[in-house]
């Protein structure tokens, strides 16, 4: 039998190297330092994948950037201010917030009223007789619910654009120490992507149905740096909530 054949058949035969790595933090960019750290073999070669990742879906739409409206109850004549607190909102929590605040401004909180057109994937802006809302500054929630930055007195209204609630199509896992990953034509180290299947507030626990590996750039691992982004390489605001991701390491 042909020796190079042979060695072939011993090298797939032999046991090989594996281990496990669980990371847990909460924050968005952080480094584990392993002590003692992980030495592989010399002239051998390793490669990583995803198992499992665990978290809730705190990940905010709205922030400080996006979240004010102002409101007048009588014609433009006097004006208030709202801003929606930095949280995971659909459009149904956004019209009890609101009109939570406009009550307790003493004013009839069905003055404004938001909701959602299904088939247009539009908002609905709905005002009752002297009402008028403002969504002309720059970090107005119109953004969010698809409105332009403008002034609405009209009793019903739908935005000009299909509302944007759910800012991340996709989450993206990244680790430093790998190669072969590659995200909008550039080289990235992305070991993993999904799409949360559980709504905001809920926990979510993703288990790959086939594992992919890829090549680990190291021959010692000393410290590992993870992020998680969305779609368009923003790091996730996970707002304190932990995040435990486990990984599997193998000989090739």
């Amino acid at each position: 039998m042909d020796i190079e054949l042979l060695q072939k058949i011993a090298h797939n035969t032999e046991q090989k190297e594996s281990s496990q790595i669980v990371v847990t933090d909460n924050k968005k960019r952080f480094t584990t330092r392993f002590n003692p750290h992980i030495q592989f073999k010399k002239n051998k070669s390793y490669e990583m994948a995803l198992v499992n990742l665990e978290t809730y879906y705190s990940f905010p739409n709205i922030t400080y950037e996006n979240s004010k409206l102002f409101y007048s109850p009588d014609a433009g004549v006097t004006w208030f201010h709202i801003s929606v607190p930095e949280g995971s909102y659909d459009i149904e929590d956004i019209n009890r917030y609101i009109k939570q605040r406009i009550k307790q401004n003493g004013h009839d909180e069905n003055g404004v009223t938001l909701s959602a057109n299904t088939n247009t994937l539009k908002a609905v802006l709905i005002l009752q007789d002297n009402y008028q809302v403002s969504l002309r500054s720059a970090d107005s929630i119109g953004s969010v619910l698809g409105f332009n930055q403008d002034f609405y007195t009209a009793d019903y209204q739908e935005s000009q654009n299909p509302v944007n609630i759910l800012n991340i199509n996709s989450i993206l896992v990244n680790v430093d120490i790998i190669f072969g990953s590659y995200v909008n034509g550039q080289r990235n180290p992305m070991i993993y992507s999904f799409f949360p299947a559980v709504s905001p507030g809920y926990e979510i626990i993703e288990t790959p149905a086939n594992l992919v590996y890829l090549p680990i750039t190291l021959d010692a691992i000393y410290t590992m740096e993870i992020t998680m982004t969305d779609q368009n390489d923003h790091l996730l605001n996970l707002r304190r909530e932990n995040v435990t991701i486990r990984f599997h390491v193998r000989e090739i």
